[in-house]
């Protein structure tokens, strides 16, 4: 591969006959900016349109990860100004989200390290995605009093049993084998292999299919299919199969084993009332037909977030101050009442999300 360390935030460039996004600010981890999403928007233009593009490749520069997630300080910086940053990020991601699910093209997104919140949102809807076993894939927004959004919802709702209310809910992290068990990955490949199926990939010829490009993959994969959560499902069912937060608290309360009290622990410092929201959204989204829907009501929620304090206040102990001591608002999941809740899923009229073909 062709050095990239002097080049912008996003790489976008043809290798062989594929389209190459690389991802390119590994200080951050790949963090992605609006700028970004602007750019990798424009480049599946190009390469949509592009009849020697046979397929996308997606992978994120450094050793650390493909995508730690969002540009989460300049969110907060406009938030605390009641600036519009949300509004405008939030509509033209979630808007690509939407196209990378239907991209008529194979897109193949490598999910090395680090994958979290705009990084899933980037690589769990494509049609084949490789995890490895570096990969620490996490939706952790509830501990930024937020929920897990990008498309979140639809995926964790789609996850076996509760696995995906499990991981929405805690924020817990999940290596690749754990990401393929809840249908947010499809094959494990280990990392030194990544540059030879990097090499591969871009030999594929215009009119490959999707299950040729599964083959390919195939052919370096390691076969695993489930990691270490497969083996709690039977418990973790239990205890969040229940559609009122505290009645989740209630039967981790009467499990007194090691793994209920730490799922116990880790809910106590989540945003109570980012807690009560992502459990709605989940739910309302195992009912939902398509990823689309389920961002429309995502950007609704986003939106009333964004002007919380809860989102102020979990940003600032995370990532500001770092001293991981939220003051959440209100402080107990008993204090969330169905009042506080309601604006989060109402209609936004004119602000409303729509999709370019109508959807």
């Amino acid at each position: 591969m062709t050095s990239v360390e002097t080049e912008g935030d996003l790489i976008a460039r043809k290798e062989g006959f594929a389209g190459i996004i690389r991802l390119n600010r590994p200080k951050a981890i790949n963090a992605v900016t609006l700028e970004m999403f602007h750019d990798i928007d424009r480049a599946l233009d190009a390469f949509e349109a592009d009849p020697d593009v046979a397929l996308i490749v997606l992978e994120g520069a450094g050793e650390r990860g493909l995508c730690a997630g969002g540009d989460i300080r300049a969110l907060w910086e406009s938030s605390k100004v009641h600036g519009d940053l949300g509004k405008i990020l939030w509509r033209d991601e979630y808007i690509l989200n939407a196209r990378i699910k239907k991209f008529p093209k194979p897109y193949v997104a490598l999910m090395d390290g680090i994958v979290m919140g705009g990084g899933v949102g980037l690589s769990a809807h494509s049609r084949h995605r490789v995890v490895t076993e570096k990969t620490k894939l996490a939706m952790p927004e509830v501990g930024l009093g937020f929920f897990p959004d990008v498309g979140g919802t639809y995926l964790l709702s789609r996850s076996p049993g509760e696995i995906g209310t499990y991981f929405g809910l805690t924020g817990q992290t999940m290596n690749g084998p754990d990401a393929i068990y809840a249908k947010f990955a499809d094959a494990v490949v280990p990392t030194a292999k990544l540059p030879a199926l990097h090499e591969a990939l871009t030999k594929a010829r215009p009119g490959t299919t999707s299950a040729e490009i599964d083959g390919l993959i195939a052919g370096f994969a390691t076969g695993e299919t489930s990691g270490p959560v497969a083996a709690m499902r039977a418990r973790i069912d239990g205890w969040f199969a229940q559609d009122r937060m505290g009645d989740i608290i209630a039967a981790l309360k009467a499990d007194g084993s090691d793994l209920a009290q730490a799922t116990l622990k880790t809910l106590g410092e989540k945003s109570p009332r980012g807690m009560v929201v992502t459990l709605k959204l989940l739910r309302l989204a195992r009912n939902t037909a398509t990823l689309e829907q389920c961002l429309v009501r995502e950007y609704r929620a986003a939106l009333q977030v964004f002007a919380s304090d809860d989102f102020r206040e979990g940003v600032r102990a995370a990532v500001i101050d770092k001293d991981r001591d939220p003051k959440w608002s209100p402080p107990r999941i008993e204090d969330v009442t169905p009042a506080m809740i309601a604006p989060y899923f109402a209609e936004i009229g004119a602000d409303e999300l729509t999709f370019p073909d109508g959807k």
